[in-house]
């Protein structure tokens, strides 16, 4: 059955050629004149021309291998819309046979229309594309010798908005935030790297807590801060059975060294790691000065555990008391015992306590290169 007769089909023949027109006078009549008026011959051959100018249509015929008489081709018309039914102008649409060759390709106009001419008969899609809308893809269909084809309204949906997030590992994190404290100095010679400045910062894995131990523990200035403490000794004549001259202070020297590096290693990085806390101090730095002042000495008695929350220091309570019974190996026999123990776990609590409130109290401008990062 042939297919029905459109007003666009009949304004075509029109179009086409004075054989049409007289076909349709005698045909039908003073009627016809009418339409002979509205459409001349060549009105839209011009229309067509001004049209493909505005559109900036690309045009390349495909043969496919056999030849074609002009009246023996196809065409194919439809109009680019939005989901709400408004018009959408200036869309890339092409025509692409169905071994992806396209073979046509234009931008839709004003009005959203398009139109491509001359078109090999065979399968086809039309794709379009338009800046914010996804891309649209026709169902395939396939066009006869001298069929106008009119293509369903293409209606675009509104592109997906895509958010890429990267995920990095906390234990990267924390390792670029070490890096930075390792270079953090007092008034740019006493280390402070423990204080971390970033309120919310990644906890420490076990590598990472030992890492920074042994960076604190055997800084020069560290060497320096245990040859000073041994000379006071010496200039008060703690601990007698050592005796005086080089080898009195050479002993307390090496008591003063080995009381630091296992009170450094078991409170920053053996019982951190056993109770999965965390062994920096988290600078305050506002608030009233009571607040940071419970802030600054609770942090010896409270932590933060390596999942955020605030736990018990065991880590600094039994690091000293256990560093403190250490010392019954290596202190003078007269020395040994509870007094011994107690007494070097007060002093370890004590300069933590003091250390705490230096970190807070000490306008952090007095630090080196410290990373800015406000508590929220």
């Amino acid at each position: 059955m042939a297919p029905p007769i459109s007003f666009r089909w009949v304004r075509r023949r029109l179009s086409s050629g004075d054989k049409f027109r007289r076909l349709v006078l005698f045909g039908f009549g003073p009627s016809a004149i009418l339409l002979l008026c509205l459409f001349p011959a060549g009105a839209h051959s011009q229309q067509q021309a001004a049209g493909s100018e505005t559109s900036s249509r690309l045009f390349r015929e495909q043969p496919f291998g056999k030849e074609l008489a002009a009246e023996d081709l196809a065409s194919i018309e439809g109009a680019v819309l939005d989901l709400s039914g408004a018009t959408v102008s200036g869309a890339e649409v092409s025509l692409t046979h169905r071994d992806g060759t396209t073979t046509q390709s234009m931008l839709s106009q004003v009005n959203g229309q398009f139109d491509f001419i001359r078109v090999v008969p065979g399968f086809y899609v039309v794709i379009v594309k338009a800046d914010g809308f996804a891309l649209y893809t026709s169902a395939e269909f396939n066009l006869t010798d001298r069929q106008v084809y009119e293509l369903p309204d293409v209606s675009l949906s509104v592109a997906t908005a895509s958010t890429e997030v990267m995920v990095r590992p906390t234990d990267l994190i924390a390792a670029e935030q070490i890096k930075a404290q390792e270079k953090q100095r007092l008034v740019g010679v006493i280390p402070n790297f423990y204080t971390s400045y970033i309120y919310n910062a990644a906890p420490l894995t076990w590598r990472q807590k030992f890492s920074l131990a042994a960076r604190g523990t055997f800084d020069p200035v560290s060497m320096l801060g245990v040859g000073f403490a041994a000379g006071l000794e010496q200039a008060h004549n703690t601990f007698p059975a050592y005796g005086q001259g080089a080898e009195g202070y050479s002993k307390r020297f090496a008591a003063k060294f080995v009381d630091g590096r296992t009170s450094d290693f078991l409170t920053h990085a053996v019982f951190p790691t056993l109770f999965h806390q965390d062994p920096r101090y988290f600078y305050q730095g506002s608030g009233s000065i009571k607040s940071r002042f419970v802030h600054a000495v609770g942090s010896a008695f409270v932590t933060r555990s390596d999942s955020g929350r605030s736990v018990p220091n065991y880590s600094y309570l039994l690091g000293d008391l256990s560093a403190a019974a250490l010392s019954n190996l290596y202190y003078p026999q007269a020395n040994r015992g509870a007094h011994l123990v107690f007494t070097n776990a007060a002093i370890g609590l004590g300069g933590r306590i003091g250390g705490n409130l230096m970190r807070e109290f000490l306008p952090r401008r007095f630090t080196t290169n410290v990373t800015r990062d406000d508590k929220p």
